[in-house]
Order: structure tokens, then C-alpha cells, then sequence
């Protein structure tokens, strides 16, 4: 078992980005309906954020719900936007006091009136916080992103506020739904489940983020697993596209 004191604190990831799946897997194993894995999982999300805010995490990005979500069973689906608005109601307060800001990315658009409006206020409450972010990746995709930017992007053009000749990375990244939020790319990007996919989660972002996967279903993730993620990503040399020598 990892424990705080095997973790270097001068190398803690700022950012970390969590694919949270086997939600479903570990209700079946139950004996339990999918939503009652949901259920759980919402309970692994507050564990793993208030282990973020002990060790000294500054940015954490979890995927809630993704664009690809919506062709699910539509009573599931509808059993989510109702856990998301439970999650709201209750932890609003607990996430302020504890001074935690919340964001979101995703197109908010798809969801229903009062789920928006609940993300909306709990982000408006928060908004000043600053120990730890907390970013909600919800109704997201990172393929929609990008092509949301893209399409923007071409307006300016058409609207001769952006030159051709102006297009970079730097630039394109402008667009993006993260830039406005004034986050750094993410260090870590864990997925659970023993599943090894990015599943469309920030495709852009993730260009030089360590990716770290176990077959801990999502419900079962605590701190434990999150110090033996962070272990491991202080096991690995971060190169940026240089050889080892370069970095001594």
C-alpha cells in the first residue's frame, strides 16, 4: 500500500483528469441495476476530491457525462441528470466551505433547463474558491470540442477578425473550451476499469499527459489508488520530445 509519506510533494501532478468507468460492471457484480453503480461512484467522486485537496492537487478534471452518453437507455440517462442535480443540492455547500471552484466544459446546451441552471449556480457560487478546481467535463466530447472551434474559428475568418496567416497551435488552442477557463493541460490522466481508451476526453489536452490505467472499477477508487497513480507518474521521466541527456 502507497501512503503520503512515499509520495515526493516537490512532484505532485497540478493537474489530474480522471475517466470514471465500471460504474455499471460494479452494480452487476452486486447483484444491483446500473444506477445503484452511479450512485456509488458519485460517493468515490467526493472521496477523490477531498484526497485531491489533502495531497495538494490543484486542478482535477472528471468525466461525468459524455457526448456519447446521450445514446444510452433514456432511463438511464434521465437517472443521471437527476444524480447530477442530487450532487448540486448536497455538496454545493460542502465544495464552497471547503473552497473549491467548480467548472465545466461540455456542450451544457443538451441538458435539461434545471440541470443546466444547477450547474450554473454551483459554478457562480464557487467561482471565487481557490484551493482546489474542480472541473466537471459534462454532455462532453473531445471531437465536438474541437469541431466547435474549428467552426468558430472559420467565422472570425469570414468575419476578417482572425488571418489565415495568424493559425498556430497557439491560436487554435484559443478556441477551445479549456483555454477560457485558465486551466494547464492535464499531468496525469487516470482511467479505471482496465479498460485502455481515451473514449473522446480532451483529445487536445492530453498530447503530453501521462496516461495511468487500473482495473479498479470506479465505485472501489479511493485514496489509496489515487497516491498509487500519482506514485507511479513520479516513477516516469517527462521528456517533451527530448532525450534524457537533455534534461540533466
Amino acid at each position: 500500500m502507497i501512503s503520503i509519506n512515499d509520495i515526493n510533494t516537490k512532484t505532485i501532478p497540478q493537474h489530474i483528469a480522471i475517466i470514471m468507468d465500471g460504474n455499471g460492471r460494479w452494480a452487476q457484480r452486486q447483484g444491483k441495476d446500473r444506477i445503484f453503480g452511479h450512485q456509488k461512484g458519485v460517493e468515490a467522486v467526493k472521496q477523490t476530491i477531498e484526497a485531491c485537496g489533502d495531497i495538494g492537487i490543484k486542478y482535477l478534471t472528471i468525466y461525468a457525462f459524455s457526448t456519447e452518453n446521450w445514446k444510452r437507455d433514456s432511463q438511464e440517462v434521465n437517472a443521471l441528470m437527476e444524480l447530477f442535480m442530487y450532487f448540486y443540492q448536497t455538496e454545493s455547500d460542502n465544495l464552497h466551505k471547503n473552497n473549491i471552484c467548480v467548472k465545466a466544459i461540455g456542450n451544457l446546451e443538451m441538458l435539461s433547463e434545471e440541470c443546466r441552471n444547477g450547474m450554473l449556480t454551483l459554478i457562480d457560487k464557487t467561482k471565487n474558491n481557490t484551493a482546489l478546481t474542480l472541473i466537471i467535463a459534462l454532455s462532453y466530447g473531445a471531437r465536438w470540442e474541437i469541431t466547435h472551434a474549428a467552426r468558430t474559428l472559420a467565422n472570425d475568418i469570414k468575419n476578417n477578425t482572425l488571418n489565415i496567416e495568424d493559425i498556430n497551435e497557439d491560436t487554435f488552442e484559443n478556441y477551445l473550451q479549456t483555454y477560457d477557463l485558465q486551466i494547464p493541460d492535464p499531468d496525469l490522466l487516470i482511467r479505471t476499469s482496465n479498460e485502455y481508451r481515451i473514449s473522446n476526453f480532451l483529445l487536445w489536452q492530453i498530447a503530453y499527459t501521462e496516461l495511468y490505467f487500473t482495473e479498479v472499477l470506479w465505485p472501489d477508487f479511493d485514496k489509496n489508488e489515487l497516491l498509487k497513480a500519482i506514485y507511479d507518474f513520479q516513477q516516469r521521466t517527462r521528456r517533451y520530445g527530448k532525450t534524457n541527456e537533455q534534461l540533466t
